[in-house]
């Protein structure tokens, strides 16, 4: 494997035609894997930073959220758990293009709002202050990530933040290993160490958001190998 660069092979996952109990296995295990390797609490960062900000502008105590790519929704329901805990009130809105994770999304989460969609042809009614991704800027290349990154920045009226994978042969091994000992889902086995190939390192990321004629903005590098990219609107 060349570390130098992403790979550009598709994930299982991203095949639309995979029975709804696969897509369930799949999305239980990588909320397992979000909460132990910190994945969640990277997320709950890149809140904490963005609702900071909304705070000394407004001094709003409610916000609205959207994820895009939200999978099985957990990532919402920390946020909606975490959101509780600070007196915050909360909208949520989840956004996937595949039927079967917004079947489950939504059976887990009742109280959000979930869109079966691209993301791309879903029109708020009023822009969300946040938006996020995690783990989805990896399922595209850079001309469709440039879109991506021009896209939550005019819709996001606080900001939004990006929480993905660092490419390096270290979280690759890793998460091989873990995956094959202790996953029971194929997809799990087979795309989580695609996705760290196809992750990105500093550089690329720095890349991408001057491309998308984005100045401001903060990277991070958080355990266990992500990357926390914030950018504030």
């Amino acid at each position: 494997m060349n570390w130098r660069q992403r790979s550009y092979e598709k994930e299982l996952l991203d095949d639309q035609s995979i029975p709804f109990e696969e897509i369930r296995v799949n999305m239980k295990e990588l909320d397992t894997i979000n909460h132990w390797l910190g994945g969640h609490a990277i997320t709950i960062q890149g809140m904490r930073k963005l609702v900071g900000l909304e705070a000394k502008r407004s001094g709003r105590t409610s916000i609205s959220v959207c994820e895009i790519g939200c999978g099985g929704g957990d990532n919402l329901r920390v946020i909606r758990d975490w959101a509780r805990k600070q007196g915050i009130r909360v909208e949520l809105t989840g956004i996937d293009i595949n039927p079967s994770c917004i079947r489950f999304a939504a059976g887990r989460l009742p109280e959000a709002r979930f869109i079966e969609s691209d993301y791309r042809l879903v029109n708020f009614e009023e822009n969300p202050d946040i938006i996020f991704s995690s783990l989805f800027c990896h399922h595209f290349n850079e001309e469709e990530l440039v879109d991506q990154l021009k896209w939550m920045r005019a819709r996001s009226r606080t900001g939004f933040f990006i929480n993905d994978l660092h490419r390096h042969r270290l979280a690759w091994l890793s998460i091989k290993i873990l995956t094959g000992f202790l996953s029971r889902s194929r997809l799990v086995k087979n795309d989580a160490p695609l996705s760290v190939q196809r992750g990105f390192s500093r550089a690329e990321l720095n890349a991408l958001l001057l491309r998308s004629g984005i100045n401001e903005y903060y990277i991070h590098w958080k355990w266990a190998f992500r990357w926390l990219v914030t950018v504030p609107c």
